[in-house]
């Protein structure tokens, strides 16, 4: 088997999965390194490795969804409309972690200082690069059956998460990767045509 034909089915098996249990099949520890691997070897716009990442598990990572759970009541008083979000919630925190991203807002600073011509571009280039460290760590995961799904609950948790565990002021949370073991597979997936989404020219 090829390195792309590996490199391809584990892209096919990166799903989002919402079925998740705390039952891990790998250990802590193997989480962590996957996480470091992703953090040392994922590109970042002019080397600038601004990506930042927190991981979560067990206690703190209840905490961070029972955190989110709280400010999103203060937003949606309606315990009626509430039930939903609340079950949504409750399946995250059913998970045995979350990975939380964010990028360094010192690095971009400095890098459109650097580089003047480019100070526009560096603050998507740094939306680009946390993406990428999404997509590494997510695909990692699958690669050893661990499930997970990416959630966007920033900004309304900033302020707590970074009160929680002391983040740095200049650290923008980006996104949520709850993470699992596997309950429940993905459903069938949708694919619209690959001849509306591309164009070859030249070949």
């Amino acid at each position: 088997m090829s390195d792309l034909t590996t490199l391809q089915q584990l892209a096919e098996k990166r799903r989002s999965i919402y079925a998740l249990s705390n039952q891990l099949p790998v250990t802590n520890d193997e989480i962590v390194k996957i996480v470091e691997h992703a953090i040392l070897h994922t590109p970042s716009s002019f080397n600038s490795q601004s990506t930042r990442i927190v991981v979560l598990f067990g206690d703190d990572h209840r905490k961070l969804w029972d955190m989110t759970e709280d400010t999103l009541r203060e937003i949606v008083s309606d315990e009626e409309k509430f039930k939903s979000t609340k079950e949504r919630v409750n399946g995250f925190r059913n998970g045995a972690g979350t990975v939380l991203f964010f990028e360094d807002q010192a690095v971009v600073r400095g890098m459109q200082e650097a580089a003047p011509l480019y100070a526009d571009n560096f603050p998507i280039w740094a939306s680009q690069t946390s993406a990428m460290h999404q997509y590494v760590i997510w695909t990692a995961l699958a690669s050893v059956d661990v499930g997970a799904n990416l959630q966007h609950y920033n900004p309304v948790i900033d302020q707590k998460v970074a009160s929680a565990w002391d983040i740095d002021k200049d650290w923008t949370l980006n996104a949520q990767l709850v993470f699992g073991a596997i309950e429940q597979p993905a459903g069938e997936k949708a694919f619209k045509p690959v001849e509306e989404r591309m164009k070859v020219f030249g070949a």
